[in-house]
């Protein structure tokens, strides 16, 4: 498994609107929500994927990514390893071609599946920290 350059990663970044986070919890103290708070602070449009809640973030919460019917620009995800190829398979079913792991979710199989279908694919990265770095002197 290997990520994107950092100038690869970077584009992704200025090109994307839209976050589709799948396992973004409402609750506050969770490392999802904060990062998701930042990350729609930082002028992206924020869609929660978790059948657990109606809404995060003033957002609507869908229970899958098939469910979101407007276009997606990044598959972030907070979900322990073990969900990402079915995660993946989701999102094979989208019109999304980057599909981003959070800091410490790495998982292979979901990796070659989605190389295979021509995702830019970001594992064990966190988006937040990726933003600040190389977007530093970008202010939306």
């Amino acid at each position: 498994m290997k990520n994107p350059s950092n100038d690869q990663i970077k584009e992704v970044l200025e090109t994307a609107k839209t976050i589709a986070v799948v396992g973004l919890s409402d609750n506050p103290e969770r490392t999802s929500y904060q990062i998701s708070k930042i990350m729609q602070d930082s002028g992206y449009r924020i869609i929660p994927v978790n059948p657990t809640v109606n809404e995060v973030l003033g957002e609507k919460s869908y229970q899958s990514l098939q469910d979101i019917e407007e276009p997606i620009d990044i598959i972030n995800v907070f979900r322990r390893p073990e969900y990402l190829p079915e995660i993946a398979k989701e999102a094979a079913m989208t019109d999304c071609k980057v599909f981003w792991a959070q800091q410490g979710i790495v998982n292979e199989e979901a990796y070659r599946y989605l190389n295979d279908k021509g995702f830019t694919v970001i594992m064990d990265l966190c988006i937040k920290v990726a933003h600040a770095v190389l977007l530093k002197s970008k202010k939306s």
